[in-house]
């Protein structure tokens, strides 16, 4: 038996944040206090901020400091970002665009609440308004939530909530392991430090160096420089014509750029009659076109259009490949941060990025070492897409009474 209340009839109090001034340094500089934007808005749950203010600025203005189980939406955001609500796992203050909703416990069980708000997702953009679509507090405070009893509430949660914990402890996972990754790659190909003969760090152990022109700094003996054409195989994508795309699964998954990219794995959603250039599963798939160097896997085999291009390993070494894919996409990062951006990169200009060439032996060491953690990293990502599936397809069932939990 469910009963409608409105979120304010629930929570025991409904508003935005509020943005310290920016001009002020001393609100901002050496911050303690974790500060929300709305594009960090979407996760589960929210353990942190990538930004910070000062006890300065909360003595000094009206900010307040939201308490751990709070649900924040956010009421601004182009394209997906608004509507989209996350729970507060550390106490936090929030721009002006998060709207904190703080659920009575006594009336209604605060996940529960945050999974309904997720099922009613296009509902509750459509109380937007104004020129820009945004969503007020006010008719948020008006949103209605159907309503089970308080323990059945808490059952519905505890199932929905138990697939999400698994998701992000796979997350977890797999960010230790990206940044092992990175860090062994930088280790090894950019500060030249891999175990020579004996084990030791190459370059610290006097290991022998040779002067480069072309990269105009040293690299170790025996390695070459040469271009990722040489390294990679590398398929250029071309777009098949629009008449052919279609959502029904009728043809070819299709990939036209990286707007369906994931973590890891594009998201399936477009489908082709008539392919043109092929990914194989496995391959990496780059955009070439704004944003450049953007990266994700293939699980499948695939038509790219022409903002991708798939590559895979000629020495069969595929996490090594990847990491150097890692590597150029910092080197781009850096340049679009620097005012040159790149709106796209031609074939010629692709092919003949400059790349380090280890010798056989270390290459080889080097795969043996880090592919069973790139591997893993597949099958925790593929597993993460299933449980978040099965949860996806239960949500509204459970929200609804179809089935019981």
């Amino acid at each position: 038996m469910f009963k409608t209340s409105k979120l304010k009839e629930i929570s025991l109090s409904i508003g935005s944040g509020i943005t310290p001034s920016r001009g002020n340094e001393n609100y901002w500089l050496n911050g303690t206090i974790p500060w929300l934007k709305t594009e960090q808005l979407g996760e589960h749950k929210i353990y942190g901020t990538t930004e910070k203010i000062t006890k300065l600025a909360l003595k000094e203005t009206s900010i307040k400091i939201f308490p751990v189980d709070t649900l924040s939406i956010a009421m601004y955001g182009e394209g997906k970002t608004r509507g989209n609500v996350s729970i507060l796992k550390t106490a936090m203050a929030t721009n002006q665009a998060c709207c904190n909703v703080i659920i009575d416990k006594q009336k209604a069980d605060y996940e529960y609440v945050y999974y309904y708000i997720k099922t009613k997702y296009i509902q509750l953009r459509q109380l937007s308004s104004g020129v820009r679509k945004n969503l007020n507090s006010n008719d948020i405070k008006e949103f209605e939530v159907k309503l089970p009893n308080l323990e059945s509430q808490q059952k519905i949660a505890s199932v929905l909530s138990s697939l999400d914990s698994k998701i992000e402890l796979n997350n977890k996972i797999n960010t230790e392991l990206e940044a092992m990754a990175k860090t062994l790659y930088d280790y090894w190909f950019v500060q030249f430090d891999f175990p020579d003969k004996d084990g030791k760090p190459y370059k610290t152990s006097g290991g022998k160096m040779v002067w480069n022109d072309e990269l105009k700094r040293e690299i170790p003996d025996g390695w070459e420089v040469g271009t990722l054409s040489e390294i990679a195989n590398i398929t250029m994508g071309q777009s098949p014509i629009g008449e052919s795309y279609n959502t029904d699964k009728n043809g070819v998954i299709f990939f036209q750029g990286c707007t369906d990219f994931g973590t890891r794995f594009p998201t399936v959603r477009q489908f082709t009659t008539q392919p043109t250039r092929f990914a194989k599963e496995g391959d990496i798939l780059l955009s070439v076109r704004a944003p450049v160097g953007t990266i994700n896997i293939a699980k499948e085999n695939c038509c790219i259009g022409r903002g991708l291009a798939a590559l895979n390993s000629k020495d069969g070494c595929i996490a090594y490949l990847f990491g150097v894919m890692v590597n150029l996409k910092q080197i781009f990062d850096r340049r679009n941060v620097d005012g040159t951006t790149f709106g796209s990169i031609t074939k010629d200009d692709l092919f003949s990025l400059t790349v380090i060439k280890p010798n056989k032996e270390v290459l080889h060491q080097y795969h043996k070492i880090i592919n069973p953690a790139f591997e893993k990293q597949n099958v925790i990502e593929l597993e993460n897409q299933t449980l978040s599936t099965l949860r996806d397809w239960l949500l509204p069932m459970l929200m609804n009474g179809q089935v019981s939990s």
